[in-house]
C-alpha cells in the first residue's frame, strides 16, 4: 500500500513538473528571446529561432505576436499535447497567457515580436481618461 502510494505521488509530482518549473521566457531562454522595451504596461520581446531550434518549457502572460517571416512550428503543453502552428511575415494574433515549449520545425529562421501585456494598467488609464471627459 505504501509502494503504490509512493508510486502516484511521484507520478503527480512528475506530471506537475513541468508547470511548475515553467519560468519568464527570457530568463529561462536568453538565447531565443531578449527585451526591446519594457513599461508597467507591456513588455516587447524580440524571438528569434534558426531552423529547427527548440526552446524549453516557459510561461508567457496574456500577448500579442506579431510574425515578422513565415514559419512553421509546433508547442509542447505541459500535458504532452502539441499544437502545429503555419504563419505568414506581417500575421498578428492575440494569445492567452499559457506554458509552453516552442519548436522551429521549418528550414528557415522563425522571427516574431511578442508583446506581454501586464496587468490592468490599460484599463485605469482608460477609465481616468473617460473620467475627465465626462466632467
Amino acid at each position: 500500500m505504501r509502494v503504490q502510494l509512493a508510486l502516484c505521488g511521484a507520478a503527480v509530482c512528475l506530471c506537475l513538473a513541468p508547470m511548475v518549473s515553467a519560468q519568464d521566457a527570457v530568463k529561462t531562454d536568453p538565447k531565443h528571446y531578449s527585451i526591446i522595451s519594457e513599461n508597467d504596461q507591456v513588455r516587447i520581446l524580440r524571438v528569434h529561432y534558426g531552423a529547427h531550434e527548440k526552446s524549453i518549457m516557459h510561461s508567457h502572460p496574456n500577448a500579442v505576436a506579431v510574425y515578422l517571416s513565415d514559419s512553421k512550428g509546433k508547442f509542447t503543453l505541459p500535458d504532452g499535447k502539441t499544437q502545429e502552428i503555419t504563419t505568414k511575415a506581417g500575421d498578428a494574433q492575440f494569445t492567452p497567457a499559457s506554458t509552453h515549449l516552442p519548436e522551429n520545425t521549418g528550414d528557415t529562421p522563425l522571427d516574431l515580436i511578442v508583446v506581454e501585456l501586464k496587468g490592468h494598467g490599460m484599463k485605469s488609464e482608460m477609465k481616468s481618461k473617460m473620467q475627465s471627459e465626462m466632467k
